[in-house]
Formats: C-alpha cells, structure tokens, sequence
C-alpha cells in the first residue's frame, strides 16, 4: 500500500509579486528558487520559496493575482501553515525580529501540541513557527547559505497544515480512509492526523466551523499539494481517487514536477505531486529563481509573457 510521504508545498494567492518577493526572501529569508508563471495562465508571475533546490516539503508558492481583493475568512478553506524553525531559541529569534520589523505577531505560545509563534505576512496569510525541538531534518533538504537569518534559526521546511471545514469527518474520513494518515488527537470539532506517524512533516490539523465558506482573496491559501514519489504512484493514487467517486484532473505535466488535483467532499482543493524532477532541470542550483524560467511549451511566447510581467528585483 502505497503511503505518502509528508506535504510537498502549498501554494497562495498575492495581489503584487514585488512586495511578496520581499517579505519571503528579506523578512523570512527563504530562497527564491523558481521565478516563472502560472501554467494555465502565463500572465500572472507564479513564484516558489523554499530551501537550496526548493525540495519538497519546503516549498511555499504564489500566483500573483493583480485584481485580487481581500480575503473574507471563513469555512471550507486552508487557514494556516506551519513551519519549522530548529529550537525554542529560534521562536524567541523570530519573535524578537517581527518586533523590530513590525510584522503581526503573538507571544510564543503552543498549537498542535508544540511551542509556537504565530504571525501573518503583509497580506494576512496567517502562519505559524513551531519549534521542531533539534528533531533530524529530512535529508533532502538542504539549507541555503545565501539567507541572512542565522544558520541555527533559519526556517527548514513545512510542518503542520491547518484546515478548516463545515463537516469535519468529510475531510477526516478522506485523509484516514483513502491516504492512510494516523489520527493521533480528535474531539468533538477537531482532528490531528499525520501522514508520516510522530512526525510533523506531513500534519494535518482538521477543524469543524459552521457558517459561509471563505472568500478567497489576497493572502489566501489556494491548495495544499501532497508528496508522492513517482509518476506510477501518482497514476494508482488517480484510480483510487476515482474510485472513491471523486473528480480528478488525471496526472498533469507540470515540468517541474506531475501533478493530479481533486476536491474533497468540503470542497478542499488538494493537489499530489511527484519529487521530481526538480526545478534544476532548467537552472544550474547556484542560478535557481534568478531568471525567469519557462517550461518548453510555453518557451515561444517569452517576449511577449515578459512584457507583460513587472520586475520583482
């Protein structure tokens, strides 16, 4: 039986890619690791964040939407991330540098049963730093020398994922039933699964609320995409999918990486996504997010894509 191997990004919404560019690669220091566009709509920029090589599980990505409004908050929505930070010390860091920055903070607290600082970027993207507690980082991500933020309190990837939902055993009941996560907490109106038992790298914390669905705008979360390993998993995964009588898009080329998507019965817009190949298909590690890169089809319509598209740096 096939099991998932923890999440592999998750991608927002943000009304302008300067300002976005800035807040992730200046206040959060992550890298940059893929300038390009959105696929199926090659005017918006779509930008990744994340370690080195944007490996999975450190990814964090946008699509610039010009025309986007506010976000109006509510169910059926994903409404936080987690990220990892390496130590107690590492939050008291952070907490410490959105002060003299200005940044929308708390005071270190928990969440999910872990210390944890939450924070909102410049467009209400609500997040969170959770002390990973000197666990051992997977061994595939590898950290970026070219961030300001000290080596021991740098971000390292992606932890828990927060989604909230009108009727909790629909999503529940999905994640536990066809993907295989383990409950390890549940109540009357929350659920705390992983997809990797004891580990964080693939938590999901499902919450039950009643009233409208979210309106999604800038600062939104879009889709939480899934790690599978390889295009043959992701085609066993596309059959069961259907079989549990659910719409799939079939497997994707998104030259960087295949891709299915589906809703849950909330109506949760998930995406799985294979390892690779990687976004050094096309750039050299030392060049990533530098340039703006194309995938091949697209290619013939450089000119024109970059008239149209503001420069970040």
């Amino acid at each position: 039986m096939n099991k998932l191997s923890g999440h592999h990004h998750i991608s927002m919404l943000t009304k302008n890619g300067k300002r976005n560019n800035d807040f992730y690669t200046k206040i959060l220091g992550l890298r940059r690791v893929k300038k390009t566009v959105n696929q199926d709509s090659p005017s918006m920029y779509h930008l990744f964040y994340g370690d080195l090589t944007g490996a999975a599980g450190t990814e964090l990505t946008f699509f610039e939407m010009p025309v986007a409004g506010r976000t109006v908050r509510g169910t059926n929505a994903i409404t936080r991330i987690g990220l990892l930070v390496p130590s107690y010390d590492s939050l008291q860091y952070w907490k410490n540098r959105f002060q003299q920055l200005d940044i929308e903070h708390s005071e270190i607290s928990t969440y999910a049963d872990k210390d944890a600082l939450f924070f909102e970027d410049h467009e209400g993207l609500r997040m969170v730093l959770l002390n990973y507690h000197g666990h051992e980082k997977p061994a595939h991500w590898q950290p970026w020398d070219g961030s300001e933020i000290p080596a021991e309190h740098r971000i390292l990837g992606m932890g828990t994922v927060e989604i909230t939902v009108r009727y909790l055993q629909r999503t529940v009941n999905l994640l536990k039933g066809l993907f295989n996560y383990t409950v390890v907490a549940e109540g009357e109106k929350e659920a705390v699964l992983q997809s990797i038992p004891g580990e964080v790298l693939g938590e999901i914390v499902v919450k039950e609320l009643e009233g409208p669905s979210e309106k999604p705008g800038r600062g939104s979360i879009h889709h939480l995409a899934l790690r599978v390993a390889n295009v043959e998993e992701l085609q066993e995964w596309d059959t069961k999918i259907k079989e549990r009588g659910l719409d799939s898009t079939g497997v994707v080329d998104r030259y960087y990486f295949q891709s299915l998507y589906f809703r849950d019965r909330n109506g949760i817009l998930f995406e799985m996504a294979t390892d690779g190949p990687g976004f050094t298909v096309d750039a050299a590690v030392e060049d990533l997010g530098k340039e703006l890169d194309l995938p091949p089809f697209l290619e013939e319509k450089r000119a024109e894509i970059e008239a149209i598209l503001e420069p970040l740096d």
